[in-house]
């Protein structure tokens, strides 16, 4: 048989045609077993980013708690880390751990000045580093010579930054005959109670009226806007005759009559200034405070670019504030009612001198020392406030110059002003103490929020109520 020339060609061709299918075959498989291990090492990358993040957000969360330490905090790092039998366990990150060294407590100077955040946590830190770390087996990888690989993961959060969930505030100022005097410390130097509504108004600038993706919040009505987030209510003791409150946020010149603290409370009287309102700015990223908002009017005054605020001080009645404090909490209460998924919070300013006499508390016992008595002043002022935490009201005091004495009413055992602050607050992180104000007693310092200053002190109260936050790791 003869074989004709182009056949031996096309049998060449054909062993050609093998050895190039069998070099991409190989290239292929060699490609995508490439993807298929990097493919493997993203993701196996982005769930551990994602259960350090968490993990050192709950970290943040978890130094905030009342008697919070470094071990407690890292118990609950642990908790919420990759390691097996923990809250973020992957089978895909199998033989995760936390790196050695961590996690970090850091005090970051950043956080502290843009956000007011101070150094209080455990470790006398005001952030946390979170690292893990482990390692994953390679496949098709093998053939460079590597049978595993080990990626990490390092995240920072702050204690505080982030939005929460929506508070009900109210805060109580006193207006007792004493805040006309003036304050000549430097942190403020002018009437005291100038200084403590110019620390009201910063706060009101960092709360968040409504939603923050909102240009505007829109219609007002009743001094709420529909898609409120923070509201808020004035409240001021002694307490005011209800003809005559509306001076205290219209500034039409006309007086205030104060009231007695009666018992049982009447009509006629009330504490409450202006009510829950979140019409304070008209947007969450308005800089400016509204002026036609009757709580920004009774705190710095109804004309746009002054400073004059319309609420009075007039006094007439000793202090004796046990019944405003559980005013306030009837008023969230009720508040909280409308607005189930809220929290609420209770700030109170004042300098803890509870000096009412029998004559400025009528109906009220001259001597049992229980709500409401003219004896015991100052604990019945304690014993309201932790009533009003164990329903889960988050209670700040400021003690504006509380003095080393006082409480004139209280025996047996006998207590101080700044001793009475501290105890009405729910947590010793809720506490401040402007004590450089005059007449305050140096010895009145918060260990848990050195800042003194009124403003800042309601910058931090703004901050504090915010959650844990990411922030970058390069943060110092």
């Amino acid at each position: 048989m003869t074989i004709r020339p182009e056949n031996r060609s096309n049998r060449r061709r054909r062993g050609q045609t093998l050895i190039f299918m069998g070099l991409a075959t190989t290239v292929l498989f060699g490609i995508t077993g490439l993807v298929f291990d990097y493919s493997m090492i993203n993701y196996t990358q982005s769930v551990l980013n994602a259960s350090t993040q968490a993990a050192a957000l709950a970290g943040g969360e978890a130094m905030t708690q009342p008697g919070a330490t470094t071990t407690s905090t890292t118990a609950v790092i642990t908790q919420y880390s990759s390691a097996s039998g923990n809250l973020n366990y992957n089978p895909m990150l199998s033989g995760a751990s936390l790196m050695s060294g961590y996690p970090k407590f850091a005090c970051l100077s950043t956080v502290t000045s843009m956000y007011g955040i101070q150094c209080y946590g455990p470790g006398t830190a005001n952030a946390i580093r979170v690292a893990q770390r482990v390692t994953i087996p390679l496949y098709f990888l093998r053939i460079f010579g590597s049978s595993s690989v080990t990626i990490t993961a390092e995240a920072t959060a702050s204690m505080k930054g982030a939005a929460a969930t929506p508070f009900n505030v109210v805060i109580i100022v006193d207006t007792t005959r004493s805040m006309t005097d003036d304050d000549t410390d430097s942190n403020c130097k002018s009437t005291r109670i100038s200084c403590a509504l110019a620390g009201v108004a910063v706060l009101l600038q960092n709360l968040s009226p409504c939603q923050w993706s909102l240009g505007t919040c829109g219609t007002v009505t009743n001094g709420n806007v529909n898609n409120s987030v923070d509201r808020v209510s004035l409240l001021a003791f002694p307490p005011v005759s209800t003809a005559s409150v509306a001076n205290d946020y219209n500034c039409s010149g006309n007086s205030i009559t104060t009231e007695a603290y009666q018992t049982p409370f009447p009509s006629t009287s009330t504490y409450q200034i202006v009510g829950f309102s979140s019409d304070y700015r008209t947007s969450d990223t308005a800089t400016k405070l509204n002026a036609s908002s009757n709580i920004v009017a009774a705190v710095q005054g109804n004309s746009s670019g002054t400073v004059n605020p319309c609420i009075q001080v007039v006094g007439g009645f000793g202090t004796y504030y046990a019944q405003v404090i559980t005013a306030a909490q009837a008023y969230l209460v009720a508040e909280q009612a409308s607005f189930p998924t809220s929290k609420n919070v209770m700030i109170l300013l004042s300098d803890g001198d509870a000096t009412a006499s029998s004559g400025d508390m009528p109906g009220a016992s001259t001597t049992s020392g229980t709500y409401m008595s003219s004896v015991q002043e100052c604990h019945q002022a304690v014993t309201a406030a932790a009533a009003a935490a164990t329903a889960g009201t988050r209670v700040y005091a400021v003690a504006y110059g509380a003095e080393a004495s006082g409480c004139p009413t209280d025996t047996a055992p006998t207590i101080t002003p700044c001793q009475t602050m501290q105890q009405i607050a729910s947590s010793p992180g809720y506490f401040f103490s402007d004590y450089t104000a005059t007449g305050g007693d140096s010895t009145c310092i918060s260990a848990s929020q050195p800042v003194t200053n009124l403003s800042q002190i309601f910058q931090v109260i703004a901050t504090d109520l915010t959650v844990s936050k990411l922030i970058p790791n390069s943060t110092t």
